[in-house]
C-alpha cells in the first residue's frame, strides 16, 4: 500500500495554533462509514451520539515537560534533550540535538539561575547510543525526577504549533494522572469535568487506561510502502476493572468507544486474543487498512496529519475512500486541524 495514498491538501491556516477558551466548544464531525452519513455539531453535544450502556475509554496519561535545555560539560555547547521513554527511576531514552558529539560518558549540565558557585548542578550522563539521535542517559539529581522536570522542563508541543503555550494545563486532559507522555492524547482535550459528569449521569460507563505517548508521535513515515513502516514501542497499562468492563460490554453487545488513537491502540493490543487482558506491557501495534478490529466499535479522534500513522489508523476504521471524503469535507467546512483542533466521532465500525 502506497504511503502517498494517505496524502491530502491542507491549508496552513486550518492548523489550530491555540486551544479554544472552552474545551467543549470545539466542533464535532459525526460520521458513519456504513451509511456514508456526515453531520456537524459541537463537542458539548457529544452525549446526543452516545447511548446508555456505552463504555467510554480514556487515556489518562499526563504530559511531562519533557524538553530540556542544558550545556555540554566540556565545551559549554547548548544541548537540547527530548525525553522519549523512561527506563528506570533515573534513566531515560532521549532524542538529543545535536547528538553527533554526545558519546558515552558525556555529561550535560542543567544549572539553575539562582545556583551558588559551590553548588553541583544536576546533570545527565550519556550511557548508551542509538541511531537517529537517540541517547540513553542517567540523571543525577538532588530532587525527584518529575519535580526537576516541573521546575526546568518545557512542554514538548508538536512542530506544527508555532504559538507559545500560555497555560501549560491546556495541553493536558482534565483527567491526566500518571506522568509519562511526551505528547497529549489530544482527543481527550475536548472533555470538561462537567461534560464527563453529564455523560456518566446519562448511563455511559467511563473507564481509564494509560498509554504513555512516545517519540513515534513526532516521527514521519519515511518509507514508500505502508507495510514497511516500523512503529516505535510505547508502554501501556489496562487496570483490571477497565478490562473487566470492556469484556463485559463485548459479551453483552454494548459499544466500546475509544477516546483517541492511543486508547484504540491500547485496547486492540491488550485485546489481541479477542478479550482484553489487564496489566502492563509494551506495544508497537500498527493499525492500517486491512486490520480487523477485535475490541473497539467507535472512535473519538482529532483530524490527523497527511501520510501519518494516525490517519492510516482512521482509514482502517472508515475505509480509505470514505476517509478522503471526510477530510475533504473538513477542509471545505473550515474545521480546525491537529492537536488543538476539532474532533470527529466515527459512530460505527466499517467491516471490510
Amino acid at each position: 500500500m502506497d504511503v502517498n495514498a494517505f496524502d491530502y491538501d491542507l491549508p496552513e491556516e486550518l492548523i489550530a495554533q491555540t486551544p479554544l477558551p472552552d474545551r467543549s466548544q470545539s466542533r464535532l464531525m459525526v460520521v458513519d462509514p456504513v451509511t456514508g452519513s456526515v453531520s456537524h455539531a459541537r463537542f458539548a453535544e457529544i452525549l446526543a451520539y452516545l447511548r446508555p450502556g456505552d463504555v467510554l475509554l480514556l487515556n489518562n496519561s499526563k504530559v511531562i515537560p519533557a524538553r530540556l535545555f542544558g550545556t555540554k560539560a566540556d565545551t559549554g555547547a547548548r544541548i537540547e534533550l527530548l525525553l522519549t521513554q523512561q527506563r528506570s527511576e533515573t534513566e531515560w531514552e532521549v532524542l538529543a540535538k545535536p547528538a553527533k558529539r554526545l558519546r558515552v560518558g558525556t555529561r550535560i549540565y542543567f544549572p539553575s539561575p539562582d545556583a551558588q558557585p559551590t553548588d553541583a548542578p544536576p546533570y545527565a550522563e550519556v550511557i548508551g547510543e542509538q541511531e537517529g539521535g537517540i541517547r540513553h542517559v542517567r540523571f543525577t539529581l538532588d530532587e525527584p525526577m518529575f519535580s526537576f522536570l516541573d521546575r526546568v522542563g518545557v512542554m514538548p508541543l508538536p512542530p506544527y504549533i508555532h504559538e507559545p503555550l500560555a497555560d501549560r494545563d491546556r495541553y493536558q486532559t482534565v483527567y491526566a494522572s500518571p506522568p509519562g507522555s511526551v505528547a497529549a492524547p489530544t482527543a481527550g482535550l475536548h472533555f470538561t469535568p462537567a461534560l464527563l459528569e453529564e455523560i456518566q449521569r446519562a448511563g455511559v460507563e467511563i473507564y481509564y487506561l494509560t498509554l504513555h505517548v512516545g517519540i513515534g508521535t513526532f516521527r514521519p513515515v519515511t518509507v514508500d510502502k505502508v507495510e514497511a513502516h516500523q512503529m516505535h514501542s510505547e508502554w501501556y497499562e489496562v487496570p483490571p476493572e477497565t478490562a473487566a468492563a470492556v469484556n463485559r460490554a463485548k459479551r453483552e453487545g454494548r459499544r466500546v468507544i475509544a477516546v483517541g488513537t492511543t486508547a484504540m491502540r491500547t485496547l486492540e493490543s491488550a485485546g489481541a486474543s479477542g478479550e482484553v487482558k489487564g496489566g502492563a506491557d509494551d506495544t508497537d501495534i500498527f493499525i492500517y487498512p486491512g486490520y480487523k478490529f477485535r475490541i473497539v466499535d467507535a472512535l473519538i479522534t482529532n483530524f490527523h496529519l497527511p501520510k501519518s500513522t494516525l490517519l492510516m489508523l482512521v482509514a482502517a476504521m472508515m475505509g480509505l475512500d470514505f476517509t478522503k471524503r471526510v477530510y475533504e469535507t473538513a477542509v471545505a467546512e473550515r474545521y480546525r486541524f491537529f492537536s488543538f483542533g476539532d474532533a470527529m466521532f466515527i459512530t460505527r465500525r466499517c467491516e471490510t
